[in-house]
């Protein structure tokens, strides 16, 4: 079965604990729960990975890679976290790669602090999705689904 990567970076293991004010109180296993279901429905399962290592999330881009080449994966839902404003190398990443990804942020970085309205992910994105909670990973998910 053809399948998607989820991927989060720093701090989203926290999800429903960390500042629920801004994040909600949906923990990361609920989303994944939810993601999957939804992707489910157009014949795919969904691989779920969270890192605060910014390596780990590097290989992890690198082996989507190979497999959007062979036809094994579809695309990439990814919420960097921090790492959206700090990190070349994932961009690189991306860009070297050539699989779709979607950036996805739960909160409205732009109304924010002023050290969050950069990113280094939205320019080698598909497309990135902001500020619509955690519907944005569904919302995510049905843009690479129904291309």
């Amino acid at each position: 079965m053809p399948k998607l990567l989820l991927l989060n970076g720093p701090n989203l293991n926290l999800l429903g604990s960390r500042e629920p004010e801004k994040y909600g109180h949906e923990t990361l296993a609920d989303v994944e729960v939810r993601c999957q279901k939804l992707a489910s429905e157009f014949g795919y399962d969904v691989e779920c990975l969270q890192s605060n290592i910014e390596g780990e999330l590097i290989n992890a881009i690198h082996k989507a890679g190979a497999e959007y080449k062979t036809g094994e994966l579809a695309g990439v839902v990814f919420n960097p976290g921090a790492y959206t404003h700090t990190s070349i190398a994932l961009h690189d990443a991306i860009a070297g790669v050539g699989v779709p990804v979607v950036e996805v942020h739960i909160t409205n970085v732009h109304a924010r602090e002023s050290f969050r309205h950069h990113s280094y992910i939205s320019p080698v994105a598909a497309g990135t999705i902001i500020g619509m909670g955690t519907r944005g990973y569904q919302l995510a998910i049905n843009y690479l689904l129904e291309k």
